[in-house]
């Protein structure tokens, strides 16, 4: 049983119901029953701009109540500073480079993302899970 750090677009997804990617992100999850699924405070942050920003009430709780159900991670100051280094290195984005630092600081076992740009600096901790279902699928039995 191993940590596996949700990127905020794939709990969009699959909150939202995504109409290409939402069924794609909630079978990923189901078929890992034995892992526990992380995420952070900028994944909640990330998440509930929509709703905030429309006033959209039954979507933020809908969010609200998504969100309780994944395990939250604290973002230490020691991640702060291996943000900065991921993005000194490797050029990512801040709101990236925060959520792969807390990913590698909490020994997860991957980063569940559709953003291929965080592999390389990964190092083979974040996983294309979008990536992956849709070359499964194409490529048939």
């Amino acid at each position: 049983m191993g940590l596996i750090y949700l990127d905020s677009c794939l709990v969009i997804y699959a909150v939202e119901r995504d109409p290409i990617f939402g069924d794609r992100v909630r079978h990923a999850m189901a078929s890992a029953p034995r892992d526990t699924f992380v995420i952070s405070p900028l994944v909640k942050l990330e998440c509930l701009v929509k709703p905030l920003r429309t006033g959209d009430l039954v979507l933020q709780r809908y969010y609200e109540a998504a969100l309780e159900q994944l395990e939250l991670l604290p973002l230490p100051e020691t991640a702060y500073i291996q943000t900065s280094h991921l993005r000194a290195r490797f050029g990512l984005r801040t709101p990236d480079a925060l959520h792969l630092a807390c990913a590698q600081h909490y020994g997860c076992e991957a980063l569940w993302t559709n953003d291929g740009r965080l592999a390389q600096a990964a190092h083979g901790l974040a996983r294309d899970v979008i990536g992956t279902l849709q070359r499964s699928t194409s490529e048939g039995p």
